[in-house]
């Protein structure tokens, strides 16, 4: 081989080392994180009073700071201890509607840092990571926390106020059960099959009247 031909071989493998990192390190555009969140995308447009460009540079952070975080494998005791804690808050909810909301949002803390997540005490880092990795299901959190952390005032803005734990806590189920891996394992395990409403959730025995008010 030449010296010719190797320096043209030095060259060329050079080019693709060069060409390789300013892929690696481009930002995603618009398309890639349309898709890649989803309604989050939406909802992000939507806090930046309707700037897409905004919205975008906000998503792309996130992914430039959490897009290669790994999670880490629940063991079998976790995973039994946290479906029971769930379990058991929705049984109290019909009872105690706030206690069960606070349990939820405790509950989801501590399971996205158990998979590796930014600790619970940092909810807003914590969301963006679990945004950039579980997007279509991330709402439940966020209104399950803000549900947590609003306080009922009239009787009829209570029994309102009861609702929307309600439909928080039904919509971050969804996100529990992810982190959990609930759904494939019950599948997995051939375990009676639940009713569900339709969206994978399942539906609640109670309604607005039969749940006391916060």
């Amino acid at each position: 081989m030449t010296t010719g031909v190797i320096i043209a071989l030095i060259v060329i493998v050079a080019a693709v080392v060069v060409v390789a990192v300013v892929l690696a390190r481009r930002k995603p555009g618009g398309r890639d994180l349309k898709r890649r969140f989803g309604p989050e995308y939406d909802r992000a447009v939507a806090r930046h009073d309707g700037d897409s460009q905004a919205a975008e540079r906000e998503l792309a952070e996130r992914v430039d700071k959490h897009g290669s975080l790994r999670e880490r494998d629940l063991e079998p005791a976790q995973r039994q201890e946290y479906e029971a804690r769930w379990a058991a808050a929705q049984e109290r909810f019909v009872e105690s509607p706030r206690e069960a909301v606070d349990e939820a949002d405790r509950l989801l803390a501590e399971v996205a840092g158990a998979r590796g997540f930014p600790d619970g005490g940092q909810y807003e880092e914590q969301l963006a990571a679990l945004s950039v990795h579980h997007a279509d299901h991330v709402h439940g959190y966020r209104r399950v926390h803000r549900a947590a952390h609003t306080r009922g005032g009239t009787e009829d803005g209570a029994r309102g106020g009861t609702e929307e734990m309600r439909e928080a806590m039904v919509e971050a189920r969804a996100l529990f059960e992810e982190l959990v891996g609930a759904g494939g394992r019950r599948e997995a395990a051939g375990h009676r099959t639940v009713r569900n409403d339709g969206h994978g959730h399942q539906p609640w025995t109670f309604t607005r009247r039969q749940a006391k008010g916060s």
